[in-house]
């Protein structure tokens, strides 16, 4: 028996029959003897509607009393997702944040998790029940309710993890694992079996948006075992995200970045200055690959 954390992010939850499927895999993982904790966000938009609604009454809305609005988005995701279980059967408790307790600095709107209290989920867990806990926020030492900045949830979902002990924290999203760029603009990108957390920071930090780059961050300090999975598959492994040494050659990942900002100058070279500068970023980092293979050839 394992435990598994499961995020799911908004278009997993955006709507009712895409929670009713959430609740069908966590209720197969169930089945098959796991224990499973389940980090919801907002649904899909839910997020962009209130911080409109708080903008339609304050320009610049004061960032204590934005919290307390947008975290309501999460909350009635884990409240839909423990029905759809409890509907299949299946033993199922939600929680905010505040109720964990996820303990956060008092940066609203971008806080920072401090401390996990997982004494009541793990009591729950040991009882049979799947735990859903609302991603993106938690709470000060005041009280205040504190979220974690866009993308929140996956950093929740990686923090219980660690807290947990788990055995792996599956990322499900709208894509089936991490590519070596953008598959919609470079339809030759390769999907990768496993990536190390150096790997991983280091595409986040040119573009890739699969992972809040927090969450990476937070994974690699803590050892947390990463897999980021499509909500929309049935099938498939995924990407697996370790500190394990990668077993590619270093001028592969190299090239795996350079292909990632290719694509990216490639969705932005409306323009002969556009080009030019996608130009300049293929011939620099092309210039890493080199020295890489040199290091590597060096090395052995």
């Amino acid at each position: 028996m394992s435990l598994i954390v499961q995020k799911y992010g908004g278009t997993s939850v955006g709507t009712p029959e895409r929670i009713r499927a959430v609740a069908r895999r966590v209720a197969r993982y169930k089945s098959l003897g796991h224990q499973v904790v389940v980090v919801v966000s907002a649904m899909s938009g839910e997020t962009n509607r209130l911080i409109g609604l708080a903008k339609e009454i304050m320009e610049e809305p004061d960032p204590r009393e934005l919290d307390v609005m947008v975290s309501t988005g999460e909350q009635v995701s884990i409240g839909m997702t423990a029905l759809a279980l409890i509907d299949l059967g299946i033993k199922a408790k939600s929680y905010t944040g505040s109720q964990v307790k996820i303990l956060t600095d008092d940066a609203h709107t971008k806080a920072r998790i401090l401390k996990i209290d997982h004494n009541n989920i793990q009591d729950d867990l040991d009882k049979g029940y799947v735990v859903v806990v609302a991603g993106f926020q938690g709470v000060d030492e005041k009280g205040n309710i504190t979220t974690l900045g866009r993308g929140g949830s996956d950093t929740t979902g990686v923090a219980l993890a660690a807290a947990l002990k788990a055995d792996e924290c599956q990322i499900y999203t709208d894509v089936d694992g991490i590519y070596t760029t953008d598959p919609r603009v470079v339809p030759e990108a390769k999907k990768l079996d496993s990536i190390t957390f150096e790997e991983m920071l280091e595409m986040a930090s040119l573009g890739s948006k699969v992972l809040q780059i927090r969450s990476v961050e937070f994974a690699g300090k803590y050892k947390v075992k990463l897999r980021v999975l499509s909500s929309f598959e049935e099938e498939g492994d995924g990407t697996l995200i370790t500190s394990s040494e990668s077993k590619r050659p270093a001028f592969l990942y190299v090239f795996s970045v350079c292909a990632c900002c290719s694509g990216f100058g490639a969705q932005n070279s409306t323009s002969t200055s556009g080009l030019v500068s996608s130009l300049h970023i293929t011939i620099l980092l092309l210039s890493a690959m080199l020295l890489s293979f040199i290091c590597l050839e060096i090395r052995q």
